[in-house]
């Protein structure tokens, strides 16, 4: 890829946020001081690393900031809130707006809107909302299945169920964090994992990264521990499945209104199908995290990955 070139003025004050309410709290606090840092090497001296919490509308306004970059993961800053906050200050702000920052944190929803496009291939799966008898609305579904928060991310409360014995139990452990139940049938496949990101006004995938957890699935141990996934880069995939897949990706990425950067999860069932599993509006950027490997083996480092991202913040202004 050609140089990246900077189009923020390097003396902007520029919030680095992180931390926040959510389950992601401490994930995001280490995505956080990563971007800081790169920033720093870029040439972005004005950079300020900057917690979330309820005060920070006053916390941006006191400091006078003219960016902000988004490194929220989770609740409040990865759902459409933190973006809302800053549209209202007028802070331009890297990443995915209000809108699809909404649509893409409820794994429900984003499936609704993934569902209006026929080239998006998804897995068949079923919403329990609070008061519904889970039994009842999950009679259709083939066993093994994934329970999964609608609205959390980093795998936080989700199971993998092998018979419907455990469902019960594994119904429980998810509307801890929310009321409302995403229960999908389980793919059994390749998880993949591909990276959009945008350049000179035009979407573009990264390679595809094949995670081969050594747990039974990719769980938030396997996600954030080194050593417990191994990562291929690229993909073990052919030509035509690499494409068909890199494709789908920047569709999801575009039908569900993404700006700047995601993540599409997938898993390539054994029919070859590459199943849209769900869209990251805010990927970790932590050392183990996938987005940064994708850009590594793409020939973009770290500090450059920083700057494309930091460009969008540009073309929201």
């Amino acid at each position: 890829m050609a140089e990246i070139d900077a189009k923020i003025d390097k003396n902007s004050k520029i919030a680095v946020l992180c931390g926040g309410m959510s389950s992601e709290a401490e994930v995001s606090r280490r995505s956080g001081k990563n971007c800081f840092n790169a920033l720093q090497r870029l040439g972005y001296k004005n950079s300020e690393l900057v917690e979330v919490d309820e005060n920070i509308a006053e916390k941006l306004k006191e400091g006078k900031f003219e960016y902000a970059y988004n490194a929220l993961h989770g609740k409040y800053g990865e759902d459409g809130c933190i973006q809302g906050v800053l549209e209202i200050l007028k802070i331009p702000y890297t990443g995915c707006g209000v809108m699809s920052s909404a649509i893409c944190m409820n794994k429900e929803y984003t499936k609704r809107i993934l569902s209006t496009c026929p080239e998006i291939p998804m897995a068949k799966s079923v919403f329990v909302q609070k008061g519904e008898d889970v039994e009842e609305k999950t009679a259709c579904l083939k066993f093994p299945v994934i329970t999964k928060p609608v609205s959390e991310g980093s795998s936080f409360g989700m199971t993998k169920v092998n018979t419907r014995d455990e469902l019960k139990s594994a119904y429980e452990e998810a509307v801890k964090y929310n009321d409302d139940v995403l229960i999908e049938e389980f793919i059994d496949g390749v998880f993949v994992t591909v990276g959009v990101l945008e350049k000179d006004g035009k979407n573009f995938a990264t390679e595809i990264l094949e995670i081969r957890p050594k747990n039974e699935w990719y769980d938030y141990e396997a996600k954030y521990t080194a050593g417990m996934s191994d990562f291929i880069l690229p993909a073990n995939l052919d030509a035509e499945l690499t494409k068909r897949t890199k494709d789908i990706a920047v569709k999801s990425h575009e039908t569900a209104g993404c700006r700047g950067l995601s993540r599409v999860d997938f898993m390539i069932g054994k029919d070859g199908v590459p199943y849209v599993i769900e869209i990251n509006t805010s990927p970790g950027m932590t050392d183990t995290s996938d987005l940064p490997a994708q850009c590594k083996v793409m020939g973009i480092s770290y500090d450059e990955l920083v700057q494309i991202i930091m460009n969008g913040a540009g073309l929201n202004k």
